[in-house]
């Protein structure tokens, strides 16, 4: 028997304007801005929201929205959509590119404000059918792990109702048309490192006089490399990528200092203590080896929590998108090491629920499939994921991430 909150969300959708969403989407994707730039996204979504009859504030935490929309007694649901894009350059070669060289929607944020904006204009459509308050909110800065903190710092729950739930969603690679829950720890926490090593310049015909950073960084990379292979158990997931190594001005110059720029991927604070401790004894040792005159500076620097939904919340949300979406779409393969600042707006402890929207076009995963020989994981890896140049969400799913969150706010306004 299908659930009142399936039915009504399909009943609410059964008459999308799909053709103006989409129109929207490519506006979107045309017109990409980087973290704590996105004024003409924010403006966009703001105008979207007044529209449909939402009181709209604009420039929280910098560039974020928020729309309210009262309507009586009930449960405070939030839906959250990310707005920003990212420096690469575009490759993708559709009508619809980024106009903006070097910066693109390699994320699907744009994706996510297109389901943001559908779906409010749905559920203030279909106001009679439900009752409580919802907030719309559209985060600026996820790609740098600010944007959420920085709405929640500039009063974000003290200009609006603190929400008795969360909801957010994703697009990620995978064939069109499946939706992954998982009630628990659904992505992994990321910390960036920097290192430098401190050496001693010099001319490059006399390395003896020297204590060259350079080389110490190159021992330093190679010797990080068995900080996950040997020093974490093999039941634990984690992932450290040497992101940037720099140094040096000229072909002859030994230079004196050596940057490295590292990313942890953890799944418990344990793991990520042991990581974080072993890079500074690597970094140490190496630059006694090579008799540095000083010890590395080793900073930790921006962080994103773990995303853990609450497991009753996750599982009504995954129940319902079932009922709505039919056998076989929904699917729960686990936490992945990708990382989100959406944790964040549930400041104290409020509940929520995550997950992703399967978005690779079926011509691309079915070519990567006949390529891959029937191999899933080759076939999954084949297809341009997210911060790719390449990555192109299918349009087939902008009416399905609308109904995945009409359908996920009425079941937690049934609460």
């Amino acid at each position: 028997m299908t659930s009142p909150a399936a039915r009504i969300a399909l009943d609410l959708t059964a008459d999308l304007p799909v053709p103006s969403l989409e129109d929207l989407y490519r506006d979107l994707h045309r017109h990409p801005e980087l973290s704590g730039q996105e004024r003409r996204t924010a403006a966009r979504l703001s105008e979207r929201l007044a529209g449909a009859g939402y009181e709209t504030v604009d420039g929280i935490g910098g560039t974020g929205v928020v729309g309210m929309l009262r309507n009586g007694d009930g449960p405070t649901v939030l839906l959250r959509g990310d707005m920003d894009a990212l420096p690469v350059a575009e490759e993708t070669g559709l009508p619809y590119a980024s106009g903006t060289p070097g910066i693109m929607h390699a994320c699907g944020h744009d994706l996510h404000v297109t389901w943001l904006t559908g779906a409010a204009e749905t559920l203030a459509a279909g106001r009679d059918t439900w009752n409580g308050t919802l907030l719309v909110v559209g985060q600026p800065a996820e790609e740098t792990g600010e944007g959420a903190a920085a709405m929640v710092n500039d009063g974000l729950y003290e200009r609006f109702p603190r929400p008795d739930v969360l909801l957010a969603q994703h697009a990620a690679p995978g064939p069109a048309g499946l939706y992954a829950h998982s009630p628990g720890l659904i992505m992994s926490a990321s910390t960036d490192v920097d290192i430098v090593v401190h050496g001693v310049g010099g001319h490059g015909s006399r390395p003896e006089a020297t204590v060259d950073p350079v080389v110490t960084a190159a021992y330093i990379v190679t010797r990080l490399q068995t900080v996950v292979s040997r020093e974490v158990a093999a039941r634990e997931s984690a992932v450290l990528t040497v992101g940037r190594i720099e140094a040096g001005t000229r072909h002859n110059i030994i230079p004196s200092e050596a940057h490295i720029s590292l990313n942890l991927r953890t799944q418990s604070a344990e793991v990520r203590e042991r990581m974080l401790a072993a890079i500074r004894r690597i970094a140490a040792g190496e630059c006694v080896a090579a008799g540095c005159r000083r010890e590395p500076t080793v900073t930790v620097g921006g962080s994103f929590p773990m995303t853990v939904n609450d497991a009753d919340t996750d599982r009504r949300v995954a129940a319902v998108h079932g009922e709505v979406f039919g056998a076989g779409t929904v699917l729960d393969f686990g936490p992945v090491m990708g990382s989100e600042d959406f944790p964040l707006l549930a400041e104290g402890g409020l509940p929520y629920a995550y997950w992703f929207v399967t978005s690779t076009p079926a011509e691309v995963w079915d070519a990567a499939g006949s390529a891959a020989g029937g191999d899933l994981m080759e076939q999954l890896a084949a297809v341009p994921s997210n911060h790719s140049p390449h990555f192109a969400p299918d349009l087939a799913t902008v009416g399905p991430g609308v109904r995945t969150l009409v359908s996920g706010a009425l079941e937690m306004f049934a609460r």
